[in-house]
């Protein structure tokens, strides 16, 4: 393990700087810094599904001062936006939400209050899910997706990978990660969890489990706090980039 580890920290070393972001290696992050709220940045996460170039081609396209407009102002100028699942009206139906959870109260608030109990971010996840679901009535299989919904029990749930990336940007703070929030240690962060981190993992041995789900993302997690237990998931963009570029 003490080899990965070192092969973990060279990439680490060579991927953190904002050289890794640009339309040559594009990423939502790029679109998200731009902006530097957290509002934003969590619309630039959770659509951040499927390939990197068309995720950050649609994010160039939105007006994120919509979410200062009125709803009507909000429904006519997003009539014609939509991204793979997201229909024009999902589109919507997504900056409304956003937009009364402006209204209501910071994002970092809304986990802070699941997670400060026990310092589990899970419980923090479950009450932002909660929150959000309460702010408008879709239910299209855009909306969920788009979403998504607390997870009922941990093997075969989802990893919730654009949750957790979202809570790295916001709670880390290095020359990639923004690093918004206070309120939360990065210790207890989880691991962002795709095919390409999930494949390149257990090639590597970090883990074991062969389904691609939030028990795997709990476990790779737990694996990589014996390399750092103060910050596990700093190892996250080395991961998913050496998966993105088979480069292990």
């Amino acid at each position: 393990m003490q080899d990965i580890k070192k092969r973990l920290e060279e990439e680490l070393a060579n991927r953190d700087n904002l050289e890794e972001l640009s339309y040559d290696k594009p990423d939502p992050l790029m679109v998200a810094q731009r902006y530097n709220d957290e509002f934003i940045a969590l619309i630039c996460a959770l659509f951040a599904y499927g390939n990197a170039k068309l995720i950050v081609k649609f994010l160039d396209s939105l007006d994120f001062d919509l979410l200062e407009a009125s709803e009507d102002v909000i429904s006519k100028e997003l009539s014609s936006h939509y991204y793979r699942f997201q229909k024009p009206q999902d589109v919507i139906d997504i900056f409304l939400t956003i937009k009364r959870l402006k209204e209501l109260d910071s994002i970092e608030n809304i986990v802070y209050n699941g997670y400060k109990k026990e310092e589990n971010l899970l419980d923090g996840l479950w009450v932002l899910i909660d929150t959000l679901r309460s702010l408008h009535p879709s239910s299209t299989h855009g909306y969920n997706f788009y979403f998504l919904k607390r997870a009922k029990k941990i093997v075969g749930a989802g990893t919730y990978k654009r949750y957790f990336m979202y809570f790295r940007w916001m709670i880390r703070k290095s020359s990639l990660d923004m690093g918004l929030w206070s309120k939360i240690d990065k210790k207890d962060l989880i691991m962002p969890l795709d095919t390409h981190t999930f494949n390149v993992s257990r090639r590597l041995g970090l883990l074991e489990r062969k389904s691609c789900d939030l028990k795997a993302a709990l476990e790779l997690t737990q694996t990589l706090k014996t390399f750092d237990f103060t910050d596990p998931v700093k190892y996250d963009f080395a991961l998913y980039r050496l998966g993105q570029e088979s480069l292990a």
